[in-house]
């Protein structure tokens, strides 16, 4: 329901295209790894997910539960809430594992959180944390890395302005572009993993970036 939920509320907001490189596979008991951006995009990696013919478990914060019909639907559907700063953060890992393992695909942000950054523009993904590459080591999981551009046209900045993107977006239709890269393995050393991982979100990122003619995608 949910990635049904994501596509149709997408389409209502923006022109949403996907793309993936030539050996990208969303295998069953993937982990999925996308950058972090805005409010609006997860929604839109699940929207374009969707129309791959794939649902994920999706580990999010912890908050979005307190919503009372979104955190009903949340734990129907099985996703996972992270909470951040806080011991029960490790037991996410712990669910995330159990997802893998009976064949579902887990879609992760590993940067942790949103960026201060109140302009619209695009920008590489922040460091990231070491729970993912905890989680592919764990467990022997491929990472397909997911490149999103454009959710910040949707919603991003101060509140105020949150709320009059999200209230506009119907009229602007601003384009959204999620790709999906190859596949890696992660194995080893949990920095250098973590790194790779980083660096393949980042190419991902970039080549969605660039279908949307983002100078950010020239950029170092």
């Amino acid at each position: 329901m949910l990635g049904r939920t994501a596509n149709t509320l997408v389409s209502a907001v923006g022109r949403l295209s996907v793309t993936r490189d030539p050996g990208a596979e969303l295998a069953p008991g993937s982990i999925i790894a996308a950058n972090h951006t805005s409010l609006a995009d997860p929604a839109v990696v699940v929207a374009a997910l969707h129309r791959l013919g794939v649902t994920p478990v999706i580990m999010a914060t912890a908050g979005l539960w307190h919503i009372p019909l979104l955190g009903r639907s949340l734990t129907r559907e099985g996703h996972i809430p992270v909470h951040r700063r806080d011991r029960r953060a490790a037991g996410a890992l712990d669910l995330a594992a159990q997802a893998l393992q009976q064949g579902r695909l887990v879609l992760i942000y590993a940067e942790g959180g949103l960026p201060r950054r109140k302009d619209v523009a695009e920008a590489a993904p922040g460091d990231f944390r070491t729970g993912l590459a905890r989680l592919a080591e764990r467990t022997g999981a491929p990472v397909v890395p997911v490149g999103q551009a454009g959710a910040r046209r949707v919603t991003s900045g101060r509140v105020i302005k949150q709320v009059a993107g999200l209230a506009t977006a119907p009229l602007r239709r601003p384009d959204l572009h999620v790709h999906v890269g190859t596949p890696i393995v992660l194995a080893g050393d949990s920095a250098v993993c973590t790194a790779r991982a980083r660096t393949a979100v980042t190419t991902a990122w970039r080549t969605a970036a660039a279908h949307l003619g983002e100078p950010a995608a020239l950029a170092a």
